[in-house]
């Protein structure tokens, strides 16, 4: 048997000329090194990063137009829904013109009595709550785009063409004009404002002529 000589223990090899300090900091990994494996993922994230970041201004570019388009539709909706609305209220407010013209026409001649004359204001109050506008004056300059003239004459005592008498009542709701007035216009008389300025100077040639004689004598 093959004795062990006690007090001696085996140790790794070492070369020569090495110490064996240097043995163990090369068996030892370099502490704080880090791999290359992850610098490699630290470059995989970033462009995934940089990937997600370009996909989420996409969609959010995505989402402001849908959202932008969503609102033009809803103004665009409202618009055609309040067109249409006016067009109903004006086609219905036409219909009823004639029953105003007849409630006008009952109220001059002193018929617009009892039970008719209470169905017949209350009828004109709801078409003025609808928006409905009665225009047309006796004495107001013609306007052809609010007037239409049934009638003509000559008057000495007009400056320009006006409405002489209201035939029926124009009626418009906002800007919109539904029935024109329907009126009968007079245009001054031919030579009258010559005439007229003629006889203006004759008066002021008189008046030079009776301050150069010195007026008339006095007694």
């Amino acid at each position: 048997m093959t004795e062990e000589t006690p007090g001696f223990e085996e140790k790794p090899d070492v070369p020569s000329g090495a110490t064996p300090d240097d043995a163990e900091s090369k068996a030892a990994p370099e502490e704080g090194a880090a791999p290359a494996g992850d610098a490699h993922a630290d470059a995989g994230l970033v462009a995934q990063l940089d990937q997600v970041r370009t996909a989420l201004n996409e969609r959010t570019a995505d989402l402001q137009r849908v959202q932008a388009e969503y609102q033009n539709y809803r103004r665009r909706v409202e618009r055609d829904r309040i067109a249409v609305k006016e067009i109903a209220i004006a086609n219905l407010l036409t219909e009823l013109l004639p029953v105003l013209d007849d409630i006008g026409r009952a109220r001059e001649h002193g018929e617009l009595v009892g039970g008719f004359k209470s169905v017949g204001e209350s009828l004109e109050t709801v078409a003025a709550k609808m928006g409905l506008q009665q225009f047309g004056k006796e004495g107001e300059p013609f306007d052809p785009t609010i007037h239409e003239a049934l009638m003509h004459s000559y008057a000495p005592d007009v400056t320009e063409t006006t409405c002489v008498a209201i035939l029926q009542p124009g009626y418009r709701i906002g800007e919109r004009t539904i029935r024109p007035a329907r009126v009968a216009v007079a245009e001054p008389q031919p030579g009258a404002q010559t005439a007229k300025a003629e006889g203006a100077e004759e008066n002021t040639e008189a008046g030079g002529d009776d301050k150069e004689n010195g007026g008339p004598e006095e007694g």
